[in-house]
């Protein structure tokens, strides 16, 4: 698999934090964000209802809400128990880890790892906002995690390892980080097929959720030789109302994943 710009690794995400950035500067109460696109972009990102169940959303701000840029519900198949550890890759404005740290309640702890300052504003103000104290967001890569070995008990993350140029540090980095026997539940864009070079070079198009996808069993081949177990894929349905395509492209999926760290 090859990276925009001969692996201008560094570039990329320069680019993605720069769309992010711009995302989360936008976004208002009153105004959904879009994942895929500008912030004015309508394709069905911020389709919240369709994403998750209506009775989780309940009591979240609309600051959360609409921004919500994910693909799916990675939480509701992580069976989060009371007092567990969980680490949110790419936590963006901070939905899934709000909504994570309902389930393990008072007595768990909930950490979000982001990359972009924008981002992290954001869910720290509305952290503040909801008066909620076991959910820490952290600045950084989801390649090189800012985790210590073997302290998490699952690991969650909605529609950002697709954006990563190096996903198998990613899955090797969620391997480190989880205890053993911790569980990883994930929310991804997969395709079925592969893009071409010309395509795969197109680095708006990543930033975009799309170009940066790979094929499912590629993907899974990247959790197995990180060391995963038990890889299951949950459930998958067609992409094309979460993101935007155009001819030539294979066709795209929004899959979730779960596995088990031996």
């Amino acid at each position: 698999m090859t990276t925009p710009n001969d692996q201008n690794d560094q570039t990329l995400h320069d680019r993605i934090r720069q769309l992010y950035g711009t995302i989360a500067a936008s976004a208002t109460d009153s105004t959904a964000a879009s994942c895929c696109s500008t912030p004015s972009s309508d394709c069905g990102c911020n389709s919240n209802s369709t994403l998750y169940d209506v009775q989780l959303l309940e009591g979240l701000p609309a600051d959360v809400t609409n921004l919500s840029l994910g693909c799916g519900d990675p939480v509701t198949i992580a069976s989060l128990q009371p007092g567990e550890t969980v680490l949110d890759l790419g936590s963006g404005g901070g939905i899934d880890c709000f909504l994570a740290a309902r389930q393990v309640g008072e007595s768990g702890y909930v950490i979000g790892v982001d990359m972009t300052d924008e981002m992290l504003l954001k869910a720290n103000a509305n952290k503040v906002r909801m008066g909620i104290r076991n959910v820490e967001f952290r600045r950084g890569q989801i390649e090189a995690l800012p985790v210590q070995d073997n302290t998490i008990d699952v690991i969650i993350s909605n529609c950002v390892i697709n954006l990563s140029p190096d996903k198998a540090s990613v899955f090797r980095e969620a391997y480190r980080v989880l205890k053993p026997g911790g569980r990883l539940a994930i929310s991804d864009i997969v395709t079925e097929g592969a893009f071409s070079p010309e395509l795969r070079a197109q680095m708006d198009k990543w930033a975009e959720c799309i170009t940066g996808a790979i094929d499912a069993q590629e993907y899974i081949g990247l959790m197995q030789a990180a060391g995963f177990t038990d890889i299951q894929v949950v459930d998958k349905f067609s992409a094309e109302s979460i993101v935007p395509t155009q001819d030539g492209m294979p066709r795209l999926y929004s899959a979730r994943i779960t596995a088990r760290k031996g």
